[in-house]
């Protein structure tokens, strides 16, 4: 059984975990809308040079929020790969 102090803890977690939901669930209705504006435009799925500047400046803000940089590039690079994934989709279609 849980005491309130813990249970507390538990429903920030919770509440966090719902908004970074939400974030991404925006997040990604932006990036399919450039997955479909760069198929249109014909341009690549992948941006490499746009993605080395996003994780640089990931790093940085982990560095900034004390959060580990290697933690934060990994997370923001399974996003990146996702988006691609459907960027490809958008273009195949």
């Amino acid at each position: 059984m849980a005491d309130d102090t813990l249970l507390r803890y538990r429903e920030s977690i919770d509440n966090i975990d719902a908004a970074l939901v939400f974030m991404l669930a925006e997040r990604f209705k932006i990036t399919q809308a450039v997955g479909r504006y760069k198929a249109t435009a014909g341009l690549p799925p992948a941006d490499p040079s746009r993605e080395a500047a996003q994780v640089a400046r990931l790093r940085t803000l982990a560095e900034t929020a004390n959060l580990d940089p290697e933690f934060s590039e990994k997370f923001l690079r399974f996003i990146i790969d996702e988006v691609i994934r459907h960027h490809q989709v958008a273009a195949e279609r």
